[in-house]
């Protein structure tokens, strides 16, 4: 006993260490009375942060959208039509992709927009730094101070919890993570009967040695709140916590404000000085967190197309207006402004934003914008220098404690990647059909599941498991690339997507038996297409292994 008390003080002096350093401008940001910062939840935090089980399909975690080498950003980017709807028009913004559209019994369900691809997020995904120190969290900072426990709706938190209340959101938006209906209680039913971090790998240290000593869920609640029941605001509160230990306060501008002279280059001081005075940056990025906490119309778009704080308040003054993000670590990131508008700070981008003096649209424009190219001696290359490289904690650029991370599994496996063969279309050239099977195998998996896009809608179709591929074979007169022989069918009638396009989904729970762990199946579908030469379309195949 007494070498196990010993090895458990280790673990959570461990994550102790994730606790922000003092001796920075940059300190610890106040945690909420009702959710003071804990090791123990930290970790737990982190598990939760990082555990793609938060998703109904097991494809997202939060830390999908928001990875460190990303300034906390989403390194992806995927189009969305804006407001008109329409792709390839100029009001499509780059923002983030997310899950395919799901009806509450977990089948597809074609989005009028994307259809049975992933969805895009209306807006750009912002870093967690300025979310960690304000009182609203979000684009238009509708996530409040004030924050309400989702399941019961009492309040949790009088005071300081917008972070919470930021946290309570992505895993029951359907564009982001959810099936529809999705609610709270369902999301701490799952994740209690999860295996933690089941699906990644390279753990970071922290979260393996406290694995090792509480591997479920029920264990590692109770350590960190003194009994083991897995509830929606405890959730929350976990990784509220883990992302108040994420402090970035070991940049180059923080070593040289306490006194690391050449801990900036001359320019980059340079760029400090202009930053701070002549270029009025500050008056919407203060240091230290280089944010703060009101709302500007920089003039990107017409604000029809995103009325962003008018959306939360009602007021017609705030029509177009944005949170000014952090810029901590913002030369990690890959698209800047809530539409993902520009992809680099300096030569033209962010930077020539701001020398014009803001964007096309002068309606409502913030009426502290002033075009900063008729400044005497403005130098906006050295101001972006101090922007992009003096405020990144290289601990973030290279994911290195604290902000480490394990490799997640969509990460290992893409969707796709498990395909092969090929599909065989209505005519050469036409259309092809998809097998949809982006989701991991494992043991207990209830909401399993293997859809199909493209073919005629109202068609028998048939989707084949084997436990054995095939190369080179031939059903029906299309590419077969399993083995029938060992094989079992799924009869689906496929549902109509619109302008006579079908789709199907199979559920395939997946037993909880260790026998099977392991093991590989194989899936393809088929379907009836009488227009074709071979009455039949066929999609590629894809492979399965089952984990535990």
């Amino acid at each position: 006993m007494k070498s196990l008390s010993i090895l458990i003080a280790a673990v959570f002096a461990l994550a102790a260490a994730q606790l922000p350093a003092q001796g920075s401008p940059l300190g610890p940001p106040t945690a909420p009375l009702e959710n003071l910062i804990t090791p123990e939840k930290a970790v737990l935090g982190k598990i939760l942060f990082w555990e793609e089980q938060l998703s109904s399909d097991d494809s997202m975690a939060c830390g999908t959208c928001h990875q460190p080498a990303a300034g906390f950003a989403d390194p992806r980017e995927q189009v969305h039509p804006g407001y008109d709807g329409l792709f390839n028009t100029v009001d499509d913004i780059f923002t983030t992709p997310g899950v395919i559209r799901s009806t509450a019994d977990g089948k597809f369900s074609p989005d009028p927009i994307f259809g049975l691809k992933e969805q895009s997020t209306g807006r750009r995904t912002p870093d967690i730094f300025g979310a960690l120190y304000s009182p609203t969290a979000f684009w238009d900072g509708r996530a409040i101070d004030q924050f309400t426990d989702p399941v019961t709706g009492l309040v949790s938190i009088v005071y300081g919890g917008s972070l919470e209340s930021q946290i309570a959101g992505p895993p029951v938006s359907t564009a982001e993570m959810a099936h529809e209906g999705r609610d709270w209680s369902m999301i701490a039913a799952k994740i209690s009967a999860a295996s933690p971090l089941s699906l990644a790998t390279n753990l970071p240290n922290d979260v393996a040695h406290a694995l090792a000593l509480y591997p479920t869920y029920a264990a590692l609640f109770e350590q960190a709140f003194g009994t083991p029941g897995v509830t929606a605001e405890r959730i929350i509160f976990a990784i509220a916590t883990y992302e108040r230990t994420l402090v970035p306060n070991d940049t180059p501008y923080f070593r040289w404000f306490m006194g690391q002279t050449n801990a900036m280059t001359p320019d980059q001081i340079v760029g400090h000085d202009q930053f701070m005075t002549i270029a009025l940056c500050t008056t919407c990025h203060q240091p230290p967190i280089f944010t703060q906490p009101e709302f500007f119309n920089l003039g990107l778009r017409d604000w029809q197309e995103d009325p962003g704080r008018m959306n939360v308040t009602g007021q017609y003054a705030d029509r177009g207006k944005f949170k000014a993000p952090s810029l901590l670590n913002a030369g990690l990131r890959p698209r800047f402004m809530h539409n993902g508008e520009f992809t680099t700070l300096w030569p033209g981008g962010v930077g020539q934003l701001y020398m014009d003096g803001g964007g096309p649209v002068h309606d409502n424009l913030d009426v502290l914008l002033e075009p900063l190219d008729v400044v005497p001696g403005i130098d906006m290359a050295k101001i972006m220098d101090f922007v992009g490289n003096a405020l990144t904690d290289s601990r973030v650029r290279d994911e290195l404690y604290p902000f480490d991370r394990p490799t997640l599994y969509s990460e290992r496996f893409p969707a796709g990647s498990n395909e092969y063969g090929f599909a065989t279309p209505a005519s050469p050239g036409g259309p092809v059909p998809r097998l949809l099977a982006k989701q991991p195998a494992y043991l207990g998996a209830a909401n399993f599941r293997i859809g199909l896009d493209g073919g005629p809608a109202n068609a028998n179709s048939r989707l084949a498991i084997s436990i054995a591929p095939l190369s080179g074979g031939v059903f029906g007169g299309v590419a077969l690339f399993v083995d029938p022989r060992l094989a079992r069918d799924y009869f689906v009638v496929t549902s109509d997507a619109g302008n006579g396009v079908g789709y199907a989904t199979v559920l395939l729970p997946i037993p909880n038996d260790p026998n099977l762990v392991g093991r590989f199946f194989y899936a393809q579908w088929f379907l009836d297409d009488p227009s074709t030469v071979h009455n039949m379309l066929s999609t590629a195949a894809a492979a399965f292994k089952i984990r535990d």
